[in-house]
């Protein structure tokens, strides 16, 4: 009986400590710039995955949530150029280095750097990338912002064109949202 309850107690304690953080409609806004066009494509199905213990954040979207406002270029966007039937997410997978991670498990609002690897398109690549997180006051909540680029020609897809002018290589990513502490 006593080691059973000593069981309980440790996991307990251990659920009562964890420091993983969720969200799952979290925004994400990717941004073309180009002389002649700009377009945005924008989704509120991103998730997120800031896990303190383990020294992991992920976060992935399903690019068939892509919406642009018009609906035959979100056609031919997914089918044409980020080929989602084939390749229908994104992700980032990455970890704070040891001092990062002593200052977030500290609940310590601030700007971080995260290391990992972003794949799109089949293709994954190494990728640094500044988090803002925000705690609120009893750190039951986290509110994240990050931006970064990518070059479409990096990840193998073909730079769309729109009549006789192509749109940019480069491409912005911005991601923000509320995770809460599981």
């Amino acid at each position: 009986m006593k080691k059973i309850f000593i069981v309980i107690t440790l996991s307990f304690l251990n659920f009562s400590f964890a420091q993983s953080y969720l969200g799952e409609n979290l925004s994400a806004v990717f941004l073309s710039e180009a002389k002649l066009n700009s377009f945005e494509g924008k989704s509120k199905n991103l998730v997120g995955l800031v896990d303190l213990d383990k020294n992991l954040v992920e976060f992935y979207i399903d690019l068939n949530t892509l919406r642009t406002g018009i609906k035959l270029r979100d056609k031919h966007m997914r089918d044409d150029y980020l080929e989602t039937k084939k390749y229908p997410f994104a992700e980032f997978v990455g970890k704070f280095n040891d001092l990062d991670l002593a200052s977030v498990s500290k609940k310590k609002s601030g700007k971080y750097l995260v290391k990992g690897n972003f794949k799109v398109h089949g293709i994954e690549l190494p990728r640094e990338i500044e988090v803002s997180f925000k705690f609120n006051e009893n750190a039951k909540k986290l509110e994240i912002k990050a931006s970064f680029e990518m070059k479409l020609t990096d990840h193998e897809i073909e730079i769309p064109k729109v009549m006789f002018y192509e749109l940019s290589n480069t491409i912005k990513i911005t991601t923000d949202g509320e995770l809460v502490l599981q």
